[in-house]
């Protein structure tokens, strides 16, 4: 009996140590008794898409079914049910299940909610899964829609989500002159919150415009930390269909300013990349043992309409087979950018395949017209929409230069370390 009251305290007392994070993550939109008496007798207006989901059932459903008035959606980019392309302009219109109306906030010409659909409403809910990089644009249709309800005098309720990278920061804080539909924040690429982190650090630091703040509610997440490893239920736009493709993304980005593939248009987004003139006889000599050279050919298809190098073979590297694990241990890695620029401004006269210029939307041509005429004198390899993506303009140089992953990554550490310190009073979740 004493042996077994042994054992008994033992397996108590490891219990009590395991983290609080090994219990089923509930995300901010299960805690219906916290919100939904905000909602009673309001008109509200939902900003989600097909991630704002608890289960099989989407908030939209959630709310009706608690007979909450939702008199209007908003949707991000890829559009309510994330069927469309990046960069790609989406019209509004009218959700066929509710008959509520859909305002887009990707529709053309028109990134920030109109006057009009401001009047929809008097109460703004929050539900929409992010996957915590600067460059990803639901957090900023999210801080255009802050400005208008502190413009408006409306409440805003963010219904927290985990982030899936929430794990780590990383990369160099924006530099505001470089402000644009990719990158509206004066944050790091991998900034490591919860959007209803990031929403309280955007009225923490009087971030909207002329230092307003919206009446801000935030429904945190149960059971979540920064370093709980978080699976998303759903793909959160059309090419990250994975978690590895989430976890790459943070280093596979900026090929998107480049002639190179990604693997859009492929079974690999976010998970190949390669160009027709690549030489895999001149490849860096990487590190990674599960990385492998292959070809393949980008095809046009309804999540990448028109991909770099359609239709044209392409040599390159294939990093679908890389676990997890070691996704996650790169943090934001330029390697695989290093290789390809190496590799191929070897060959440059031959560097003819368009660049993703649709990604350059009228939302992102806010870069100064004298920087990019700047910029097109350089080499074929960067676009100026690379600057954009990375934030600054010291890293474009250096790689030209010859420099290494890990001396570039060098020059943002005090960033990260800076922005770690200045976001403290604004985490929810224990890092």
């Amino acid at each position: 009996m004493k042996r077994l009251i042994l054992c008994f305290s033992i397996f108590a007392i490891t219990c009590s140590l395991l983290p609080a994070c090994s219990a089923r993550v509930q995300v901010g939109a299960e805690q219906t008794a916290d919100y939904l008496p905000l909602l009673k007798d309001k008109r509200v207006a939902l900003f989600s898409n097909h991630t704002g989901i608890v289960g099989d059932k989407h908030t939209l459903d959630i709310l009706v079914g608690n007979s909450v008035n939702v008199t209007a959606i908003f949707s991000p980019e890829h559009g309510f049910r994330g069927t469309a392309g990046a960069g790609d302009h989406v019209a509004s219109s009218v959700d066929e299940k509710t008959g509520v109306p859909i305002f887009s906030l990707y529709d053309k010409g028109s990134y920030a909610p109109s006057a009009e659909s401001m009047q929809q409403f008097d109460i703004l809910v929050v539900d929409i899964q992010d996957v915590g990089l600067r460059f990803y644009t639901y957090y900023i249709s999210m801080v255009r829609l802050m400005a208008a309800c502190a413009d408006c005098s409306k409440p805003v309720i963010i219904l927290d989500r985990p982030n899936p990278n929430g794990f780590y920061v990383d990369g160099p804080v924006l530099d505001m002159k470089f402000k644009s539909g990719v990158g509206w924040l004066p944050i790091p690429v991998v900034h490591g919150m919860t959007l209803g982190e990031l929403a309280l650090m955007v009225n923490g630091e009087h971030w909207l415009p002329d230092g307003k703040q919206c009446e801000l509610t935030v429904i945190p997440c149960r059971n979540y930390t920064h370093l709980t490893r978080y699976r998303l239920p759903v793909p959160p736009s059309p090419n990250l269909r994975n978690m590895l493709a989430v976890y790459l993304y943070p280093s596979m980005c900026y090929f998107e300013a480049t002639p190179v593939s990604l693997g859009r248009g492929t079974d690999l987004p976010f998970l190949c990349y390669g160009h027709p003139d690549y030489k895999i006889s001149n490849s860096l000599n990487f590190k990674h043992s599960t990385l492998n050279y292959f070809s393949f050919t980008p095809r046009s298809m309804t999540s990448a309409p028109k991909p770099p190098c359609q239709d044209r073979l392409c040599y390159g590297v294939d990093l679908s087979h890389m676990s997890e694990e070691e996704a996650m241990n790169l943090g934001l890695d330029l390697t695989f950018l290093i290789d390809a620029y190496t590799n191929l401004m070897a060959t440059h006269d031959t560097i003819n395949s368009p660049r993703l210029a649709d990604r350059e939307s009228e939302a992102n041509k806010e870069l100064s017209t004298s920087f990019n005429s700047q910029l097109s004198t350089l080499n074929p390899f960067f676009s100026p929409f690379f600057e954009k993506l990375i934030g600054v303009d010291y890293v474009r140089p250096m790689i030209e230069a010859g420099k290494s992953a890990e001396e570039i990554r060098a020059c943002w550490q005090q960033d990260v370390e800076s922005f770690k310190i200045q976001r403290r009073p604004y985490l929810l979740y224990k890092e």
